[in-house]
């Protein structure tokens, strides 16, 4: 079995929304190029056998996804997908029978989370044709996200902004039931073959201006996931957007010298004693899920 279940191979810095929950990236707009992603595909591959197209960024806004794809399918990777879906209809025939394409997330949160947001309609509507269409034939699995819930029992506004998106999603699917019946915060429900909606609280990216916990707990960061940012920079896990924790450059050392250099085995053993030895990981309340 290999390492990494979880790998985020971000293919771009850049986004095309502006979203509440999301701090802006404040490293340099960039999209990797097709020969990079090769390169890295190669480095990696003793370590995984599934990539995620992201960390920060819109990946759907990568001029080469389709053949970023092909690549990923030469080289034997299947690949994840999250996406807003605001470039679904635009982007899809880079999408659609790609045989590495395993699945595909839409965060739905991001139509309210968007200050410049119009039409949800139109938005959702196109989500869902697009999840017709690319589930229709092949194996595709499609995760319809809505990760905007409060943790102060601020429901009502709650509601408001998801039963637009839910009552689409309920006629679309002619399901017999309002989703909110079926659903708890944390999980999700299957809609159809292959499809599922998500509910989940927002979480908040961790930050070195966020305030300093006691730094018990664990996590799973260089455990079972890794990433690598579109500038090359090696990260321990998906919420390090800034490459905070930098482990290293893709470009300058082996990934395979990067991930057992001192700094990276002293966060893993770490978290072995249940101790978060980076500053930033004891700024991140993602980690508390996980118990002390």
């Amino acid at each position: 079995m290999k390492k990494f279940k979880k790998f985020y191979l971000e293919i771009t810095s850049v986004c095309n929304l502006a979203c509440s929950f999301c701090p802006p990236t404040i490293r340099a707009r960039q999209f990797i190029s097709t020969e990079d992603f090769s390169k890295r595909l190669d480095q990696i591959k003793a370590y995984t056998d599934y990539i995620n197209l992201h960390v920060k960024g819109e990946p759907l806004l990568h001029p080469k996804l389709d053949q970023l794809l092909d690549i990923s399918a030469e080289k034997g990777f299947q690949v994840n997908i999250t996406t807003n879906g605001t470039l679904i209809q635009k982007k899809k025939h880079q999408l659609l029978h790609k045989s590495a394409l395993r699945q595909m997330n839409f965060s739905l949160h991001s139509f309210d989370g968007h200050e410049g947001s119009v039409d949800k309609d139109a938005y959702v509507s196109n989500v869902l044709s697009f999840v017709r269409e690319a589930t229709s034939d092949g194996n595709l699995i499609v995760s319809l996200r809505l990760w905007n819930l409060s943790q102060d029992n601020r429901t009502n506004l709650e509601k408001q902004r998801n039963r637009q998106i839910l009552e689409e999603i309920e006629t679309e699917f002619d399901l017999p039931y309002k989703i909110e019946e079926k659903i708890t915060p944390g999980s999700g429900i299957k809609i159809a073959e292959r499809i599922y909606i998500n509910q989940d609280y927002e979480f908040v990216w961790p930050s070195l201006d966020e305030e300093e916990d006691d730094g018990k707990g664990f996590c799973y960061g260089l455990r079972n996931q890794a990433g690598i940012l579109s500038n090359g920079t090696v990260v321990p896990c998906c919420l390090d957007g800034e490459g905070v924790i930098d482990l290293g450059n893709i470009n300058d050392a082996p990934f395979s010298e990067i991930i057992t250099s001192d700094r990276a085995t002293a966060l893993v053993e770490g978290f072995s004693r249940r101790e978060a030895v980076e500053e930033l990981c004891r700024k991140c309340g993602y980690r508390q899920r996980f118990g002390k």
